[in-house]
């Protein structure tokens, strides 16, 4: 039987393991990664929910409305019904390449102050560097938020990395799709109101969160009485961006990996 060699010190297995994990640890380069998407509605109790969020990573060239212009029927189909029926049909001929999709809150439903939700999708950082949302706001006939400019979130530089983690509106960042009339009897999310009745306001696209106030005193869908109550500074809502699994995640794996593989080897004799 041959003698046993010596086992090597723990410090030197803890060294080569973050040499491992650092050879393991994803680079900065544009490619596919896993991205979680989540939402928070920041707006007092009481107040503003929203529907569920429509996303898009995308090349930058669908323009889904324009800030005093009439709206199309696509963004009308995220202001007047929350659904994205025609804005995602819109999305994908404007651009075919993109990732389209919707983060649901938890638990399913308006998303109302204090919930959140989120969603996990596949995205090709080199193709689709920009991101574009839209979110019904209710009570309302009409309202919602959205980005105007279709390169407004540039999400990824040339490497792949990221611009930014976050994207926070504010009260001021409400759109009026000037589409419908206001009227609470036809407007989503209000007990007694009927959605499917709509009176058309032919107006155009433009900032308008005062009109909420119309709404202060009625019950909504989700039973409490709204009150609007933030203002135009007020954050209401933030959509956050990170990757699955978190890089810092992945080298803590690959490191603890590293370390009980070796000592395992380390610990066996040779005969």
């Amino acid at each position: 039987m041959k003698p046993m060699k010596p086992m090597k010190p723990i410090r030197s297995l803890f060294t080569s393991s973050l040499i491992v994990a650092a050879s393991l640890a994803p680079l900065a380069h544009a490619e596919v990664i896993q991205l979680r998407v989540s939402v928070e509605n920041l707006a007092p109790a009481n107040s503003v929910s929203f529907a569920p969020l429509q996303v898009g990573f995308n090349n930058g060239t669908f323009d889904a409305f324009n800030n005093g212009q009439a709206a199309g029927v696509a963004i009308i189909s995220i202001a007047e019904g929350g659904s994205g029926s025609a804005w995602f049909p819109a999305f994908a001929a404007a651009d075919p390449g993109a990732v389209l999709g919707t983060v649901l809150p938890s638990p399913p439903g308006a998303l109302t102050p204090g919930l959140t939700g989120s969603a996990v999708f596949s995205v090709d950082t080199a193709v689709n560097r920009f991101f574009t949302f839209a979110t019904m706001v209710v009570p309302s006939n009409d309202l919602f938020l959205g980005n105007d400019s279709p390169t407004a979130f540039q999400l990824f530089d040339d490497a792949g990395n990221f611009l930014f983690n976050s994207i926070t509106q504010f009260g001021r960042d409400i759109w009026d799709a000037g589409s419908e009339a206001f009227d609470p009897l036809n407007a989503a999310f209000v007990v007694g109101g009927n959605n499917d009745l709509r009176t058309p306001q032919n107006g155009v696209v433009s900032f308008n969160f005062s009109e909420l106030d119309g709404f202060n005193g009625l019950t909504t869908a989700a039973g409490y009485v709204f009150d609007r109550q933030f203002g135009a500074d007020s954050a209401i809502y933030r959509i956050s961006f990170a990757r699955v699994p978190e890089p810092g995640t992945l080298a803590l794996l690959t490191l603890s990996l590293g370390l009980l593989g070796m000592t395992r080897r380390a610990r066996q004799p040779r005969v």
